[in-house]
């Protein structure tokens, strides 16, 4: 159900790229329940000067590892579990890749289950009507 967008400036490696990628699917599961093989992310690295951002917005320092996630899912998580998920996926980068929680920029985009179609031309989460 989410879709994940990971963007990065690009000069990280296939194996760097792939376990971001991992680290956060796995957030998404032990944090927000995700199922198991709900994973659908799209990976985009971009050259420094096609990826632009304030370096110091709010007081949070950023550097060129910076990553922006954009995340849509189901809406009706708690503030709390989205609070939760934040700091659980910073943390892990920061252990796993070693990016500074800094560079860990987060969004959710929260859509209604009807927006949804993951094949066939359907809209699988919901009821065909009668």
């Amino acid at each position: 159900m989410p879709l994940v967008r990971i963007d990065l400036v690009e000069g990280k490696s296939e194996q760097y790229r792939g376990q971001v990628g991992d680290i956060v699917y796995q957030t998404l599961v032990d944090v927000l329940s995700v199922p198991e093989h709900d994973r659908f992310q799209v990976i985009t690295e971009h050259t420094k000067a096609s990826q632009p951002f304030d370096r110091d917005y709010l007081g949070i320092h950023r550097s060129d590892a910076c990553i922006f996630f954009q995340i849509t899912l189901n809406n009706g998580r708690s503030t709390e579990l989205k609070q939760r998920f934040y700091k659980t996926l910073a943390d892990r980068l920061h252990e796993g890749v070693k990016i500074s929680k800094e560079d860990v920029f987060i969004n959710f985009v929260e859509v209604p289950k009807e927006n949804w179609s993951f094949g066939n031309g359907e809209a699988q989460y919901v009821t065909p009507p009668k």
